[in-house]
């Protein structure tokens, strides 16, 4: 049985359309390998864009694992957020992740190149 929260992440997937909260990535749920034949890229690549459950308030601070405190995250957005200390609040975080895709930053060449994010992404 699928617990709560692989249901809300699998919901917050859904409704933003497989892309990642934060830097607007395409994502994958479940399977990499379709994504990884869309793209052309090696699983090690793909991994980085598997979808995580994110939670908007983290459960330290008091969050909980209901559907209106996760969101789907890319693998790498939602690492590098907690890495921060103290991790920056989401809307502010989305801002810094969009403004490095639109120049180009925040994830490989490769990962433009390939069509995954797009430069100039925005809100």
């Amino acid at each position: 049985m699928r617990s709560h929260l692989q249901k809300h992440r699998s919901h917050a997937y859904r409704s933003q359309n497989a892309r990642c909260i934060y830097c607007a990535a395409a994502t994958w749920d479940k399977d990499p390998a379709e994504f990884m034949a869309r793209y052309s890229l090696t699983l090690k690549q793909a991994k980085r864009f598997q979808c995580t459950a994110e939670h908007l308030r983290a459960k330290c601070d008091g969050g909980d694992n209901g559907r209106s405190n996760i969101a789907a995250a890319c693998l790498t957005c939602n690492q590098r957020r907690h890495l921060l200390k103290p991790a920056p609040a989401p809307e502010l975080y989305k801002q810094m992740a969009r403004a490095a895709v639109a120049r180009g930053q925040w994830h490989r060449r490769w990962a433009f190149k390939a069509g995954i994010l797009n430069a100039g992404a925005s809100g």
